[in-house]
């Protein structure tokens, strides 16, 4: 396995780094679906023009996985061999998992008490071995990088990584492929890994695109960040989607949020879950409660299109809030 020429770690992925991003990994990874929101029995008021990225029927269930496997093919292979090591709410330790299966390495993940535990398991079953740590992610990440530290093993953190960020940015270049016309972007955001990606990607490729983004009410992490003008640690995350919920972004994650993202939309819990039915019961689509994010925004009128306003939800993430 023979590596790129690496991108300084401390820099923001460019348009460059995400189009050979989406080459490196095409092999590994799904061209998920775009679907037209039609058909419905309850369409969402005021938004006739909606579409779904389903990035839920991503390998391991997540988006992650296409940051992951873009960093992962792009060690060397003395970084392989030692092993890989994360923290994870969830969805980026499947994704690690995933990634420490194809080239078969070890893995292990570090994870707070507050990951359900049919995610720990689904770990297990890729081979992963799963450290319990502390309360939450930012508890479990401290853990796992002292670990990497003391054992010499390869770190790869979920958001704060310009070839993650190159991986996740991959889902824009698929959007704007399959709907050129589209106007906005709906993206739920943790750490902000997916939102840095995936907002260069767009505003790359057409820069009077719109991007909201979305958060829980609990883990307002990038929001009070953007409007305080510098990083901001929560004193706690008291939200049920975990994969949302880190109390602290980093520098790089949070300039080229605050430059992208256009409009960002706080929605609860329950908001999310009742998102969750009802992708459910109209489309057949089991999500995660980060994966109703997108459309509680349009549910609860937070976001409010244009009547010609062609719109794009992304379903990022797997689960059973719907069911």
């Amino acid at each position: 396995m023979t590596p790129n020429p690496p991108h300084p770690l401390n820099e923001p992925p460019t348009l460059k780094d995400i189009e050979a991003a989406r080459d490196r990994i095409a092999p590994y990874i799904r061209h998920t679906p775009l679907v037209p929101a039609i058909a419905l029995k309850d369409a969402i008021p005021g938004c006739p023009h909606l579409w779904l990225k389903l990035d839920c029927l991503q390998v391991t269930g997540s988006f992650k996985v296409r940051g992951a496997v873009n960093t992962l093919k792009s060690l060397s292979q003395d970084e392989l061999q030692r092993g890989i090591i994360t923290a994870s709410g969830g969805n980026h330790g499947l994704a690690v998992a995933y990634a420490g299966w194809l080239a078969q390495v070890p893995a292990t993940i570090y994870l707070g008490s507050n990951v359900p535990p049919a995610k720990a398991e689904k770990l297990r079953q890729w081979g992963a071995e799963v450290v319990f740590e502390g309360h939450d992610w930012d508890d479990a990440n401290r853990a796992a990088m002292a670990v990497a530290e003391s054992h010499g093993l390869t770190y790869i953190h979920p958001f704060n990584d310009p070839r993650v960020m190159a991986g996740q940015g991959t889902l824009a270049l698929e959007i704007l492929a399959d709907l050129p016309q589209v106007d906005t972007l709906l993206v739920a955001i943790g750490g902000g890994g997916l939102m840095s990606g995936v907002s260069l990607a767009a505003k790359a490729l057409k820069p009077n695109i719109r991007i909201v983004g979305i958060e829980p009410v609990g883990a307002p992490t990038l929001k009070a960040s953007v409007a305080a003008g510098k990083i901001l640690e929560l004193e706690a995350t008291p939200t049920l989607a975990n994969t949302l919920a880190p109390r602290k972004t980093e520098p790089l994650n949070f300039e080229i949020i605050r430059h992208h993202v256009d409009q960002f939309v706080l929605v609860s819990d329950e908001e999310m879950a009742e998102a969750c039915r009802w992708l459910w019961f109209e489309l057949g689509v089991a999500a995660e409660l980060s994966g109703g994010a997108a459309i509680a925004a349009l549910m609860t009128h937070q976001y409010q299109p244009q009547p010609s306003e062609v719109v794009c939800a992304l379903i990022c993430g797997t689960g059973t809030a719907g069911l």
